[in-house]
């Protein structure tokens, strides 16, 4: 409103600060909605490349792809997945940003990508709360894989259930007969003795190798040469049970070090495609893009 002073000077009276430009530059249901569609995309991403998978999955085929292939196809999926649905999710939130006229061009750019960023960060802590479910079961997983190799020791201590010792099959092949003696005490010394055994190299140490030889011997009938060939292929399988724990446990254990340095370097170039991609969705929304001319304005 204009109005006229006795000296002719105008003076003009301008109304309140509208409440848009007193709010936070931070547009919070924009970058809710872009956290959304972010989560949406990778979940139809990673259900599309599931079912793809499964689909090479024949239980009555020959040996397929080698493994090292299938990780290498399998993270190059999920690398594409979580960086093209952190950039969809980003340019959602940019185009929808309402934008505060008070900032240069530049300033408004680093405001949008700053709530690309938000959404990255947003749609994370979404996946991580997701996922820490798998991730914990994948980590019990290998701690049990480690402790294969000794659990035998601790299970017979107290005198658990057979089931629960992984060298009980070994062991009852110790005393198979035709007409066996009860085998019962001599079963639980020989698995302490295997149990100790596993707690250090997997080598029997030889008065023990001879005492089984003579317990075999007493219990199956077998003769001394018969009872030794016995007990050495005993050992010889209850070692290479304890290897293959041994060489899982350092598999699980590198597959976890590179998934994790795989997701951290895929989430940090996320974190760059969804600031980028905010950017040019506020570049578009200032310029009043349609679709049709996305493609046309890269």
């Amino acid at each position: 409103m204009t109005i006229e002073s006795p000296s002719g000077i105008a003076v003009v009276e301008t109304g309140p600060v509208s409440g848009r430009e007193d709010a936070s530059y931070v547009d919070w249901p924009a970058i809710f909605a872009g956290i959304v569609f972010a989560s949406a995309v990778s979940l139809v991403l990673i259900s599309f490349g599931s079912a793809i998978g499964l689909n090479f999955v024949d239980f009555n085929a020959r040996d397929g792809a080698p493994t090292v292939l299938i990780g290498i196809a399998a993270a190059s999926w999920f690398l594409w997945v979580q960086i093209s649905s952190f950039m969809a999710g980003g340019y959602l939130t940019g185009r929808l940003r309402r934008r505060h006229f008070d900032a240069s061009e530049d300033e408004s750019d680093m405001r949008d990508g700053a709530h690309g960023l938000l959404v990255w960060g947003g749609a994370l802590i979404v996946g991580a709360v997701l996922a820490v479910g798998g991730i914990g079961a994948f980590a019990n997983a290998a701690g049990n894989a480690a402790a294969t190799a000794t659990i035998a020791a601790s299970n017979m201590a107290e005198g658990e259930a057979d089931m629960a010792d992984p060298n009980a099959y070994f062991i009852d092949t110790l005393f198979r007969a035709n007409n066996p003696v009860d085998p019962g005490v001599a079963r639980d010394e020989a698995g302490r003795i295997f149990a100790q055994a596993a707690l250090g190299d997997g080598t029997l140490a030889a008065e023990d190798r001879t005492y089984l030889a003579n317990v075999v011997t007493a219990n199956t009938g077998l003769t001394p040469d018969e009872a030794q060939a016995r007990v050495d292929q005993v050992a010889a399988n209850v070692e290479a049970a304890r290897q293959e724990a041994i060489e899982a446990a350092r598999i699980a254990r590198n597959t976890a070090i590179i998934a994790a340095f795989l997701l951290a370097a895929s989430s940090l170039i996320s974190a760059i495609g969804a600031y980028w991609a905010a950017q040019k969705g506020g570049n578009h929304r200032d310029h009043n893009s349609v679709f049709s001319d996305v493609f046309r304005r890269f």
